[in-house]
C-alpha cells in the first residue's frame, strides 16, 4: 500500500503539476483513476506544512492503496546493468557502439567477455529501434575489409537496411564492410561534388559515397569499384532501392585493375577510402584523373608513431611518383579515433 492522494478530476492536473513541484508525486506508479477521482502516489506522506499548501487548491482526501509500478527503460548500459555488474564492470562499459539499420554492434573489453550475453540483451531493452545484437572479435582485415562478429542477443539476422541522410542502404554486416560513423564524411563528400563531374569510387562497397552523390547532385557520373562480389552485389541493389541507375556504375574488381584498363583519365574527383592500405592506390588515383588534374579524398591512418604531417608527405611524395604534383591541399581533419592513439584522417587534395 501506498499513500495518496485522492481529488476531483476535475482537479487532477493542477494537483498533479503541485505534487510534482513538492517532490510528493511519486513517478515509479501510475496514477489510478477511479471513477470521477483521480489517486495520485506519494513518495511519503505529506507534513502538515505541505498539507496547508494542498489546501489552498481545493478539496481532496489523504490515502492509501494499491499502485501499479512502471517499468521505466534504463536509459543507458550502465543504469541497466546497475544491480548485475561489479562497479569495476560498469566502469569498462562502452559508452558509445554502431548500429546499422537494426543491428546493434559492440565492442567488449577481455573483462567483461563472461557478461555478453547480458550486455546484448541491456542493449535490446535500451533500444526499440535494435533487434539483433552482434559483438566485434577482431579486426577488420583482408581484401573485403570484413571484420568478425560474433551474435550475443536477439534475432540472428545480419541482413538490414540502413538510413542515412535520405539514401537507403541493404548490406549484410557479416559480409561487407560499412561505418555509419562514415556519415558526416559521406555527406560532407557528396556537397562538394558539381553538376557533370566523374567520380572515380575506389573502394565503393555498398554505396555509401556513390549513391549519396547521385542523390544530392544532378549530371554526374559514378564510376563505382570493389574488389568484393558480395559488395557489389548490394551495390546493385542499392542502386535500383535509391533510383540512381542513371548515375552510378558498379564494377567488380581490384581498383588497379579497373582503372589501368577502363578509366584511365575520366575523373574529375577520386575517392580514396581504405585508410589501411590507401598508399599502395595513390599512383593508379592519379591515373584515373583527367589530365588537367582534378581532386583526390585520400583516408589514411595517422598515430603517435606515425603523425598527420607524416601522412602528408607520405601521399604528396607518392603523387609525385606518378609524375603529377599536389597543387594545393584544401582540407584535412581527423575523421575519428579507431585505437587507442590512432586515427582516421582525410586529406582533400587537388592534383596537377
Amino acid at each position: 500500500m501506498k499513500p495518496c492522494l485522492l481529488v476531483d478530476k476535475s482537479a487532477g492536473e493542477v494537483f498533479r503539476k503541485k505534487l510534482h513541484q513538492l517532490s510528493l508525486l511519486d513517478n515509479h506508479y501510475k496514477i489510478r483513476r477511479i471513477n470521477d477521482k483521480i489517486a495520485f502516489p506519494l513518495k511519503a506522506p505529506p507534513t502538515q506544512e505541505l498539507l496547508a499548501e494542498l489546501k489552498k487548491l481545493g478539496d481532496f482526501v489523504l490515502s492509501s492503496m494499491e499502485f501499479e509500478e512502471l517499468r521505466r527503460k534504463p536509459r543507458d548500459l550502465i543504469e541497466a546493468l546497475g544491480d548485475v555488474l561489479t562497479p569495476f564492470e560498469l566502469s569498462l562499459l562502452p559508452r558509445s557502439f554502431d548500429v546499422v539499420g537494426d543491428i546493434a554492434i559492440v565492442e567488449l573489453p577481455d573483462e567483461l567477455l563472461h557478461v555478453k550475453e547480458k550486455v546484448g540483451k541491456a542493449l535490446l531493452t535500451i533500444y526499440d529501434n535494435v533487434k539483433a545484437v552482434y559483438m566485434k572479435y577482431g579486426k577488420v582485415n583482408g581484401a573485403y575489409r570484413i571484420r568478425p562478429l560474433e551474435h550475443i542477443a536477439g534475432e540472428a539476422k545480419t541482413e538490414t537496411v540502413h538510413k542515412e541522410y535520405g539514401c537507403f542502404f541493404k548490406l549484410d554486416v557479416m559480409k561487407v564492410y560499412f561505418s555509419p560513423r562514415l556519415s558526416w564524411e559521406h555527406w560532407r563528400i557528396a556537397s562538394q561534388v558539381k553538376k557533370g563531374e566523374v567520380v572515380v569510387d575506389m573502394f565503393a562497397g555498398v554505396g555509401p559515397f556513390s549513391i549519396m552523390i547521385a542523390k544530392k547532385v544532378r549530371g554526374v557520373m559514378i564510376y563505382a569499384i570493389d574488389i568484393n562480389p558480395d559488395a557489389i552485389k548490394y551495390l546493385k541493389e542499392n542502386i535500383k532501392l535509391n533510383s540512381v541507375e542513371n548515375s552510378v556504375i558498379p564494377m567488380l574488381g581490384d581498383a588497379k585493375d579497373v582503372i589501368e584498363t577502363q578509366l584511365r583519365g575520366v575523373a574529375d574527383r577520386v575517392i580514396m577510402n581504405l585508410p589501411s592500405d590507401s598508399i599502395k592506390f595513390v599512383q593508379v588515383a592519379c591515373k584515373a584523373l583527367k589530365e588537367n588534374g582534378g581532386i583526390i579524398h585520400y583516408y589514411a591512418f595517422a598515430s603517435e608513431d606515425k603523425t598527420f604531417k607524416d601522412v602528408e608527405e607520405e601521399f604528396i611524395v607518392e603523387v609525385s611518383r606518378s609524375g603529377r604534383s599536389v597543387k594545393n591541399i584544401l582540407f584535412k581533419r581527423i575523421v575519428r579515433a579507431v585505437a587507442p592513439r590512432t586515427w582516421q584522417v582525410v586529406l582533400d587534395a587537388f592534383i596537377a
